[in-house]
């Protein structure tokens, strides 16, 4: 045994900036993902799905198939093994496309359909593509639009809609108004590592190496899915390509699962990129009415926010775009609603700042618009409709230092010798214009768990189910762990992803860091209370957990959220459509900085993606088959580096006094209103509006440009 003082007081870590603690093993190679694992005797696994968009399987001619090379096994709705019927998912309704060939029905194109394992990759996918799927098809129905028939609003109708005033009266009585239509394509996710698990029975436990945003949560619908003791599935996803929503509980688990039971030997599941377009999820299209009644100084009277998304016939998602005004401008009368349309489409689900990315393009061009009817500076209109209380809920804001964001936003930007009017700057061809928009997203906590242990040799090791996507948690969790224990971060370990280690809360919302700080902590104190009381540590080291359940209970009710004010500057090539953003600046309000440099990454990253929002994704469907056109990356276009300018994000304090952690998450909030301020800044050069996303070249020319000095021309 070996005696210790305790832990060494240091303090600071946090605030710092750290290179990722993981960083060497990933540009070497050294760290493993879900798809690279090694196992003897795997075999591998190829999704075979559908090419009608609805009907049924009327026959898998798997003879042909089985006598490949290579080939182990094919299964189907005729010969897979059985799940849980009553499966209930995560949003609380069944997800059939995880309960995976359980039915000959197809619901849309790309649904799977079989599965073929073959001891190679390679094999597995020569056979996926000969096999032979017959359908009996039915007429399909992918047409999205406004307000068409079999729009409803979903339930729970109280978070749904909103209903504060009287809408029509105070738009009466405005006056200026501005009611207007804007709307944002159907858009992809794509990590740059794809959806891959690898599965295998060991000791009578299944064991999932996955690629996902939350090891417990698969690991318990695996479980619920398959009628097993939730104990006797384990889940390891120690590093992750990427994210944004799209890494939950999906159909190549389900799939490696089935086919490691029927095989008796580990399999491999790895999604093409053209699968992915159609069995992960997506940002749903989306359409918006917002109508803003305001009096000739710009005070809002009325804030009226119509959102619109599609889903799919077998799960309900709604993309809750209308939420994002309701904490941000206060007016007399406040109607929010969101609704949705079923289609023939697979279902959509969280994408990065999931309702607030749509919805901030559609409220903050009309506060756009309205600043300019009003001839008033659009930074000094939000000023004037500031709430000192959530506009809906009527609840005290945890903080809320929007207004210090466009402070120092416009002061580096040089917001004050901004010409007003739209079309008078111009450099040869181009014409120039900037533009800003308010950003926000919600800063919530879940429970968790977590455990630090006291190591013998003086060390500390961290175990808590998070998951590191990408966003630098690893790191910024040491950090936060070495403050909390008043040690070196070189003498903490932290261990993540592994579902053995306890609830937590997933890698989304921007919530993960702050829930699993906020276990580390709790933990920390505890043992720290323990190493205080002295004697020997013995081999197997002292432990201290927690949960924060009770704690996160316990918090005040409060609009908890961060801030942030965006800027942009565009030129738009006047002969040929096209346009360039030039410059960004995102000032952000948004709680306690852990590391200033994976911070600073994930602000602009955020803004990055807003750049390919307002100019570039795109998916479309084909009307005839209710399949996408050009479902790959050469296909799909996104911003690349030639399409990224300078691009600079920083942040002003923002604490919270009753909050014992201070986190507020940053995630999401890169990408909330940046498309708007792309946005507002071509309307700045141009003088007309694009209320449609992506700004494509051949908008911009049938829109044209040359508006009068009111910007009255729209597209």
């Amino acid at each position: 045994m070996t005696t210790t003082t305790g832990p060494t007081r240091i303090t600071g870590a946090v605030g710092t900036a750290h290179t990722r603690i993981e960083g060497r093993d990933k540009v070497t190679g050294a760290a493993r993902y879900a798809g690279e694992i090694p196992f003897a005797d795997l075999a591998h696994g190829w999704l075979v799905v559908s090419t009608v968009a609805r009907g049924s399987v009327r026959s898998v001619e798997t003879a042909p198939v089985l006598a490949m090379p290579g080939v182990l096994t094919v299964l189907h709705h005729g010969n897979a093994p059985r799940v849980d019927a009553d499966y209930i998912g995560l949003l609380g309704q069944p997800d059939p496309i995880v309960g995976l060939f359980q039915s000959d029905r197809v619901p849309c194109a790309g649904w799977p359909v079989a599965l073929v394992v073959a001891e190679t990759s390679e094999q597995a996918r020569e056979a996926a593509e000969a096999l032979v799927v017959r359908y009996e098809t039915e007429p399909h129905d992918i047409e999205f639009a406004p307000d068409r028939p079999g729009t409803y609003t979903p339930e729970p109708r109280e978070t749904m809609e909103t209903d504060k005033g009287d809408l029509e009266r105070e738009l009466a009585a405005s006056a200026v108004v501005v009611d207007a239509r804007y709307s944002t394509p159907e858009e992809h996710h794509h990590p740059m590592e794809p959806h891959a698990a690898t599965v295998r029975w060991d000791g009578g436990r299944l064991e999932v190496h996955d690629s996902n945003q939350g090891s417990k949560w698969v690991a318990d619908e695996l479980a619920k899915l398959f009628s097993l003791d939730p104990a006797s599935v384990r889940v390891l996803s120690e590093h992750i390509g990427g994210g944004f929503g799209s890494k939950g509980v999906r159909p190549h688990q389900v799939a490696a699962a089935m086919a490691a039971t029927v095989l008796h030997r580990p399999v491999r599941v790895v999604l093409t990129r053209r699968q992915m377009f159609s069995l992960v999820g997506y940002r749903s299209p989306t359409t918006h009415r917002v109508r803003l009644g305001a009096d000739a100084d710009g005070r809002l009277r009325a804030f009226g926010h119509d959102a619109q998304n599609l889903t799919s016939t077998v799960k309900e998602f709604v993309e809750q775009s209308a939420g994002f005004g309701r904490v941000m401008y206060d007016a007399d009368a406040h109607r929010t609603a969101n609704r949705l349309v079923r289609l023939d489409v697979p279902t959509p689900t969280w994408m990065r700042a999931p309702g607030e990315a749509p919805g901030s393009f559609a409220v903050e061009s009309a506060l756009d618009e309205l600043a300019e009817r009003c001839g008033i500076d659009p930074i000094e209109l939000r000023a004037r409709n500031e709430p000192t209380a959530g506009p809906v809920s009527g609840l005290p804001f945890a903080g809320r230092n929007l207004l210090a964001c466009f402070e120092e936003g416009a002061r580096r930007f040089g917001w004050a010798e901004r010409d007003p009017r739209p079309g008078v700057r111009r450099e040869g061809r181009w014409l120039l214009g900037t533009g800003t928009a308010a950003a926000t997203f919600p800063a919530g906590a879940a429970p968790s768990t977590a455990a630090v242990t006291a190591q013998a040799d003086g060390t500390f090791t961290v175990r808590i189910t998070a998951s590191d996507i990408g966003t630098g948690a690893r790191t910024a969790l040491t950090l936060i762990a070495a403050d909390a224990l008043e040690v070196e971060p070189g003498r903490v370990q932290v261990r993540i992803g592994d579902s053995d280690f306890g609830h937590a809360m997933v890698a989304g919302g921007s919530t993960g860091t702050r829930s699993w700080a906020w276990a580390i902590m709790a933990a920390a104190a505890d043992l720290r209370e323990q190493l205080a009381l002295g004697g020997d540590i013995p081999p197997e080291g002292v432990t201290a957990r927690s949960d924060t359940s009770a704690a996160i209970a316990a918090l005040p009710e409060k609009e908890r959220h961060s801030y942030g004010a965006q800027f942009a500057e565009v030129a738009v090539d006047t002969t040929s459509g096209e346009v360039r953003v030039r410059r960004m600046l995102g000032i952000f309000a948004a709680g306690r900085i852990v590391n200033p440099l994976t911070a600073r990454g994930q602000f602009i990253g955020g803004m990055t993606w807003g750049i390919s929002m307002a100019l570039h994704e795109e998916a479309v469907r084909d009307r005839a088959s209710g399949a996408h056109v050009g479902p790959d990356l050469a296909g799909y276009h996104f911003a690349a580096h030639a399409d990224v300018p300078r691009i600079e994000a920083d942040w002003v304090d923002d604490p919270d006094a009753d909050d014992p952690v201070g986190i507020k998450g940053i995630g999401e909030i890169g990408i909330v209103g940046a498309a708007a301020a792309v946005a507002n800044a071509v309307w700045h050069a141009t003088g007309v509006r694009h209320r449609d996303l992506p700004i494509r070249p051949d908008r911009v020319l049938l829109a044209g440009t040359g508006a009068g000095p009111d910007g009255s021309r729209r597209a």
